[in-house]
């Protein structure tokens, strides 16, 4: 029987590779995609592209793995269908709950690989994506100084510069700011720097002049000045107090239930707690996916065409387990003392099938032949 569970795993884990391999990489690429449009507008590089869709891969892993192994035990169950082997194991009296174990050992792996993504790996990496993009938001010149070209950093502010130099100096610079409804602000400059303080980014003007119009008046005053010093850190992204989202913290620092956590993050205990309990409810999808499938497949008698029936009952069931996840993850987010709901969805899979496997297992009443039938009707 060990080589039969070592033999049954081995192809389960093939497949798994193949589809895993797969998925990652159409979702992967679609993401890619999304990111390459929006950063090279920015003005990024193509390594910065890659920083970024890199830092998007762990999520993407951990989104698709347990897809990954449903369609692997569905593909492999199908396989061994058509070529009998199937029929073979349950003639030698092989029950479901024995060709279960592989099944269950294959959802175990996965659940251990989800485990490592969602308590280390996707956190590290959300927070490493979250810096850089700080990062990449204070680096003005890249975000929205394009040289020849009117820009729209925020709604109400236009800026315009003729050139950029290969030492970030603004050479005839335009600013206009519309933000306010009393009155409207013209900057022009023959030159500008952008300096770095503790405050945020400030655009300095030299040799310049502003015309400010009030709105109540029409009065438009206009002030010369050989330097000023505007404030363009609200264009650049809004400030949210250097805090840090909970999908970017590691479970041992959610788990230390330290107060900094807390204020680092800007929640509550009731939310940590929520966050913590997605964690630890995510990688039990993988065993309720595959057993999921498992136990559907084995409702199926031998057929030269496949198990396909049964296929399309199982990939239902996986859709309303992933309805029931997301509404379930819905519901806490609004209320994050529903923190239980995270296991509804894994634990009614697994429930539902231990129900299907049962059913699966019990002796089958089997028809008496056509003939047999009408003879006796007529008897």
């Amino acid at each position: 029987m060990k080589q039969l569970d070592r033999y049954l795993l081995s192809q389960f884990m093939v497949l798994f590779g193949f589809f895993a391999l797969v998925l990652v990489s159409v979702y992967w690429m679609n993401r890619a995609v999304q990111l390459f449009d929006r950063l090279i507008s920015d003005g990024q590089t193509a390594w910065v592209v890659l920083e970024f869709t890199a830092l998007t891969l762990p999520n993407v892993i951990r989104a698709v793995l347990p897809v990954a192994a449903f369609a692997a035990t569905v593909t492999a169950i199908n396989r061994l269908s058509q070529d009998s082997e199937f029929v073979v194991m349950k003639a030698l009296g092989v029950s479901p709950w024995r060709l279960s174990v592989a099944t269950l050992s294959m959802g175990l792996i996965v659940a251990l690989m989800m485990s490592a993504l969602v308590h280390f790996l996707v956190p590290a990496s959300r927070a490493r994506l979250a810096d850089r993009q700080a990062e990449l938001s204070e680096n003005v010149t890249a975000r929205f100084l394009t040289e020849g070209s009117f820009q729209h950093p925020i709604s109400g502010v236009t800026i315009y510069i003729r050139e950029i130099t290969e030492l970030g100096e603004l050479k005839d610079l335009f600013l206009s700011d519309r933000r306010s409804a009393a009155r409207r602000t013209n900057y022009t400059a023959e030159r500008a720097l952008i300096v770095k303080s503790e405050t945020g980014p400030k655009l300095v003007m030299f040799d310049g002049m502003a015309q400010t119009l009030r709105s109540a008046d029409m009065a438009l005053s206009i002030t010369r000045f050989s330097s000023f010093t505007y404030d363009i850190g609200a264009l650049i992204s809004p400030a949210d107090g250097g805090l840090r989202a909970v999908d970017e913290v590691p479970t041992p620092y959610l788990l230390s239930a330290d107060p900094a956590i807390r204020t680092l993050t800007g929640t509550t205990d009731a939310q940590i707690r929520a966050a913590l309990h997605e964690r630890f409810a995510q990688p039990m999808l993988a065993p309720a996916a595959v057993l999921i499938g498992f136990s559907l497949l084995m409702l199926g008698s031998f057929s030269r065409f496949g198990l396909w029936r049964q296929i399309g009952v199982a990939v239902v069931a996986l859709i309303v387990l992933n309805i029931i996840a997301t509404s379930a993850g819905s519901a806490v987010s609004a209320d994050p003392t529903r923190w239980p709901l995270h296991y509804v969805a894994p634990l009614a899979g697994i429930l539902f099938a231990i129900a299907v496997t049962w059913l699966a297992g019990r002796p089958r009443r089997l028809k008496p032949p056509r003939r047999a039938r009408i003879a006796e009707a007529g008897a």
